[in-house]
């Protein structure tokens, strides 16, 4: 495969094609263990709920998930913008810079 190909995926039964980017093995395996690290700290809030924790202690983790959620679209962007964004502006695709700044202004709200 291309570095940035379409193709058609299971989740809208071939209506739409979405663009697949092979990823990087360093690249991957950086943003699964963010993934990871995040998805454990929800699961220690959600233990926190359970056991009926102070409220301020809960509250202080669901803000270091909020932190590392941000580092992860940080990351995911940066990777985003140097591969995907740089392949399709080379390859004559300047509509991605629309795209881009729509992307931008979701994540930055």
């Amino acid at each position: 495969m291309s570095e940035m190909e379409q193709k058609v995926c299971g989740c809208c039964a071939g209506a739409v094609k979405h663009k697949f980017r092979d990823k990087n093995g360093e690249e991957y395996k950086s943003l699964v263990r963010r993934l990871n690290r995040i998805e454990g700290q929800i699961r220690g809030i959600h233990k926190m709920v359970d056991d009926d924790r102070y409220c301020v202690d809960i509250l202080t983790q669901v803000s270091a998930v909020q932190s590392a959620l941000n580092a992860f679209t940080k990351e995911l962007l940066n990777q985003h913008i140097h591969s995907c964004v740089v392949a399709d502006i080379r390859a004559g695709h300047d509509e991605v810079v629309d795209e881009l700044c729509g992307l931008l202004q979701k994540v930055m709200k």
